[in-house]
């Protein structure tokens, strides 16, 4: 009589590479395109002198601390900061634009 021996499938290492593959699809799929902050370069307008610097407030309404600072307030000077990457795509805007179609 001849014996035969079966093997199980390694059923951990299976559920490791979907594990793995499952977070691959999820962080392409869901994540940052849109949140990864984006340097941008304006103009922003004083607001405030202050002993750190000066802080202006930008286009898009953020609130922008410039160390090297010797103007007064109203001046116009550039600063660079990062925003969110969807204040600059238009991503807010085409959800705003879907949440209108459906709620009248």
């Amino acid at each position: 009589m001849q014996q035969t021996t079966q093997t199980k499938t390694p059923l951990l290492k299976f559920m490791l590479i979907l594990a793995a593959a499952t977070s691959v699809i999820l962080v392409f799929t869901l994540t940052p395109w849109n949140i990864v902050p984006t340097l941008v370069t304006e103009d922003v307008s004083v607001i405030a002198v202050t002993d750190y610097g000066c802080v202006g407030e930008s286009v898009l309404g953020y609130s922008v601390v410039v160390t090297d600072c010797d103007t007064g307030v109203g001046d116009v000077i550039s600063a660079t900061f990062y925003v969110p990457a969807m204040d600059q795509n238009g991503y807010y805007d085409r959800i705003e634009g879907k949440l209108t179609m459906v709620n009248p």
